[in-house]
């Protein structure tokens, strides 16, 4: 009897263990679905307040295109350079600067490139003498010479507290970081490598053509 009444007791425990437990997870589970709603509408909400504050710039391109010229180009292109540079643009930064001047710390990454256009190949700077071909190449010259802008970026600003923010200085930043990247590539001697990587490139295709000696002038 003892023992029967033992196991009664057990068994009513049990059951009851597995009823809070039963009601446990459907008061939870009603509780997720009653919030769902909120944290959605929470989170729509704080979409939009964040697409408020801070709007996705839209570009709309015209569709009218205008073609200005059409030239057809034999350049050789025989070197790349890349190059970065530290630009500092500023503006009244003499005894007031913390007050009205304007300074810009752009890092410009750049891009220069170099060859020879056969375009100014004529047939009379080509002559062939006892089996040897005589070139004159025209002298190389820098192709392009533009920033990366994607790995262009103004690393600092400062502003004085009285001074608003020039707008054209980031734009004379790349202007100035333009012409620094191509002076520094023509001090490094691009043009001569250029001119070298030209006249190997031209010696190979004109002995693959025949010309056993090709001599450059």
């Amino acid at each position: 009897m003892k023992n029967k009444t033992i196991v009664i007791i057990l068994s009513v425990i049990f059951m009851v263990v597995i009823v809070s437990f039963g009601i446990r997870y459907i008061f939870q589970a009603l509780t997720e679905n009653a919030l769902t709603p909120i944290r959605e509408t929470n989170n729509f909400l704080r979409t939009q307040v964040a697409q408020v504050l801070h709007p996705t710039p839209t570009v709309i391109a015209d569709p009218v295109t205008i073609i200005n010229d059409v030239r057809s180009l034999a350049r050789l292109e025989t070197i790349q350079y890349s190059v970065e540079k530290i630009i500092t643009a500023e503006t009244g930064q003499e005894s007031f600067a913390k007050l009205l001047g304007d300074r810009i710390l752009f890092v410009a990454h750049g891009v220069v490139i170099a060859g020879i256009d056969l375009n100014q190949l004529e047939i009379s700077d080509m002559e062939l003498r006892d089996g040897i071909l005589t070139m004159q190449l025209p002298e190389a010259e820098i192709f392009i010479a533009t920033l990366d802008n994607d790995k262009s970026y103004i690393y600092e600003r400062d502003t004085g507290l009285l001074k608003k923010a020039d707008k054209d200085l980031e734009t004379v930043a790349r202007q100035s970081a333009e012409d620094a990247i191509e002076e520094a590539a023509l001090e490094d001697g691009i043009l001569e490598l250029a001119r070298f990587n030209a006249e190997v490139f031209l010696e190979r295709l004109l002995n693959d053509l025949g010309f056993s000696e090709v001599l450059f002038e």
